[in-house]
């Protein structure tokens, strides 16, 4: 069984720069290999594919060894493959009939994460066994960086990514050959119905309660977007006041997610079998405001309730399964 494990990063003051920068020369990278393929087919009706884009990126390195070079060549390698599932994502949607949606360059802050597709290539997780009570990753350029690790890696570590998070650091591993863990059977069998009052009501009368994390956090929330608001835009405070916006919503996020995780644990081991009803959140949450030919009614009352569906989670642990 496959698994991934997500812990926070404790970088010092110089690597949270090496980081930055590692982040910005893959999204440079990236945003050159686009511009590459789509000028290519543009002047002379050639489609570039990520051989012929790797094969490149020697020469890149060489011509740029205190820039490019200092990064691991295969963490490039994946920002390359990166860009060429998206094409591929791309054009098989172009023949299923769907709305295409062409690759598009990535400006700053778009592009946050950085993958290293092998442990020991470019990296290395818990480089500095031998330290009795931290736990270490190495990446190429930057260093051994400090891992909070809040639980046991198990299985063998495949890739390792680095994401930023507004002003936190992540790193991501995918490991292979991990045990599963079979829960003792209960024998019983529940139908469950998902909602705002409750985030989940059981078909045997048990219920599960919202936390509503965003009306929580509403106050706060408001007075920091006010501040944004009157800020001037491209300013250094308005920098500080969005990044401030970001770690609010960034926590509510984290908490909503931690909910559903324990109370999607919670029910598992409770049940041998559960029944839950198909949701299209998307559909449910769709504004009701209509047109100016056709304008919607009750347009207050509706946005209220997409915001507490919205704010309930209920996609949120099929969606990130990180552990």
């Amino acid at each position: 069984m496959r698994r991934s494990y997500k812990f926070l990063l404790r970088p010092t003051s110089k690597q949270a720069a090496a980081l930055a920068a590692c982040l910005e020369d893959h999204r440079q990278i990236y945003n050159a290999a686009l511009e590459h393929r789509r000028t290519a087919y543009a002047k002379a009706g050639v489609s570039i594919r990520y051989g012929d884009q790797s094969a490149e990126l020697k020469h890149i390195r060489g011509d740029d060894p205190d820039g490019q070079g200092r990064w691991s060549f295969s963490s490039q390698q994946a920002t390359l493959r990166r860009l060429d599932k998206a094409f591929r994502a791309f054009f098989d949607r172009v023949k299923a009939g769907c709305t295409p949606g062409f690759p598009r360059f990535k400006g700053r802050g778009w592009f946050d994460t950085v993958e290293w597709p092998k442990d020991g290539d470019g990296c290395r997780w818990d480089s500095q066994p031998e330290h009795p009570a931290a736990t270490f990753v190495r990446l190429q350029g930057i260093g051994h960086i400090r891992v909070n690790q809040h639980r046991a890696v198990r299985g063998r570590v495949k890739t390792i990514s680095v994401k930023r998070e507004g002003r936190r650091w992540y790193v991501v591993l995918s490991c292979d050959d991990v045990p599963a863990e079979s829960l003792p059977p209960t024998g019983a069998v529940a139908g469950i119905d998902m909602g705002v009052a409750s985030l989940v009501t059981t078909s045997d009368g048990a219920h599960v309660a919202n936390p509503r994390r965003l009306a929580a956090t509403a106050d706060r929330l408001a007075t920091a977007q006010r501040d944004l608001a009157r800020k001037k835009r491209g300013s250094k405070r308005r920098r500080k006041v969005v990044a401030r916006v970001a770690a609010l919503h960034a926590k509510v996020r984290r908490q909503r997610l931690d909910h559903a995780h324990k109370a999607a644990l919670a029910l598992v081991r409770d049940y041998d079998m559960i029944v839950h009803e198909e949701l299209r959140i998307a559909n449910l949450t769709r504004s009701a405001s209509g047109t100016i030919e056709a304008p919607g009614r009750n347009v207050a009352a509706k946005a209220g309730l997409n915001r507490s569906i919205l704010d309930a989670g209920w996609g949120g642990v099929p969606d990130d399964p990180v552990a």
